[in-house]
């Protein structure tokens, strides 16, 4: 029960913090879309805040990159990040109404709510750097800071996301992705691929 309980607030909070943001939402609206009494959104959670932060955990990229790194790992780099990219913008486009509303009100949230997601991004970076030093290590990847090359990754991929879903200025049509997808893994892999002494 207490289970089921947890996942309908997460579930509910989902949907009101996507409408209302984290400032426009109250946790009288979310026990109520859950269907349970205020009380009992605080006895799991304690407070607003912490119930916000267990919902972009939850609901964010990183429990689908924990699932599929080990998978992937035994794949080619290029099927690997195909992979990487294509779940990392499955998770964008489900979640695309929080994305919006957070990067709007975002300026305006207290520091430790901005550390939270900071905090969810900065575990991403580094799940994908340390998969980017296992590449270096095999003689795949040449050597790079892969922080940086991580980032510099999922960016582009969050730029296209960015542009098409929030700014709605890119004249790109839905079944242009895995073409995208190719292109920018292409592009990605060759500036990093540690090539032979013949082809340097």
């Amino acid at each position: 029960m207490g289970k089921n309980t947890k996942k309908r607030l997460l579930e509910a909070a989902l949907k009101v913090f996507s409408e209302k943001g984290f400032l426009g939402a109250t946790t009288k609206e979310i026990a109520k879309q859950a269907g349970v009494a205020e009380v009992t959104l605080f006895r799991h959670f304690g407070s607003k805040e912490n119930l916000f932060a267990e919902t972009i955990n939850q609901y964010s990229f990183l429990p689908k990159l924990k699932e599929i790194l080990p998978e992937i790992k035994t794949e080619p780099p290029d099927i690997a990040l195909k992979k990487i990219a294509r779940e990392f913008l499955n998770v964008l486009e489900s979640k695309k109404n929080l994305i919006r509303i957070m990067y709007t009100d975002f300026h305006r949230y207290p520091d430790h709510i901005k550390k939270i997601h900071e905090s969810i991004i900065e575990n991403i970076i580094e799940l994908i750097s340390a998969y980017f030093n296992e590449l270096i290590e095999k003689g795949i990847f040449r050597k790079v800071d892969t922080h940086f090359a991580a980032r510099a990754f999922l960016g582009m991929f969050f730029s296209y996301f960015y542009a098409k879903e929030i700014k709605e200025f890119l004249n790109i049509k839905k079944n242009d992705l895995e073409e995208i997808i190719n292109c920018y893994v292409d592009l990605f892999i060759k500036g990093i691929e540690l090539k032979p002494e013949s082809e340097a």
